[in-house]
């Protein structure tokens, strides 16, 4: 079932928590390297758990990641790490702490080279899902082919975040996802 469709089928505050999400960010390009950043740590966050869970710590990722100041998470040393594993507020992980920080350092060399992180992004464009996923693992910490794929597809860089029939298709349209530019 799409996500569209899915969202569809709930109701109340799930259904509100969802629907903000696929209304007005999925699928839309995003131009801030910071929360390009912030995608990317919540879409690695979310592997081995549900969407919604992510969704319900959004605001504590924020707040303990700096807003996803990408200069201030490379910056992190051992007492952030710490910090960040005794936060209830958000996902516990140490290999997905480890994979925000030593991703932030990443981005910063990418962003020597590029200028910034979506520059980077949108030198590789157009990929496939796989040269996509192939990039991914040899840059980045804990990227495999689910986090890729939600990634780019939740950033307008590759289809399939909406269902065609769905409301919110023509408005992602309309801000010219990467996908759709020939």
């Amino acid at each position: 079932m799409s996500y569209c469709k899915y969202v569809e089928t709930l109701s109340g505050p799930k259904r509100a928590l969802h629907k903000n999400y696929h209304d007005y960010h999925y699928g839309f390009p995003l131009h801030d390297d910071n929360e390009l950043f912030g995608r990317l740590i919540m879409e690695i966050n979310q592997a081995g758990l549900s969407w919604e869970t992510i969704l319900k710590k959004e605001a504590s990722f924020r707040k303990a990641y700096d807003h996803f100041d990408i200069e201030m998470i490379a910056a992190y040393g051992e007492k952030d790490r710490e910090r960040l594993l005794n936060d209830a507020g958000i996902i516990r992980n140490k290999l997905k702490v480890n994979a925000a920080i030593e991703n932030a350092r990443a981005i910063l060399l990418l962003k020597k080279e590029f200028g910034s992180f979506e520059k980077w992004l949108e030198h590789h464009h157009p990929m496939t899902k796989d040269e996509w996923v192939k990039l991914f693992k040899t840059t980045f910490k804990f990227t495999g082919g689910e986090i890729v794929n939600e990634f780019l597809m939740s950033i307008g860089y590759l289809p399939g975040a909406h269902d065609e029939d769905c409301i919110v298709f023509d408005k992602v349209l309309k801000n010219q996802p990467l996908w759709s530019v020939k």
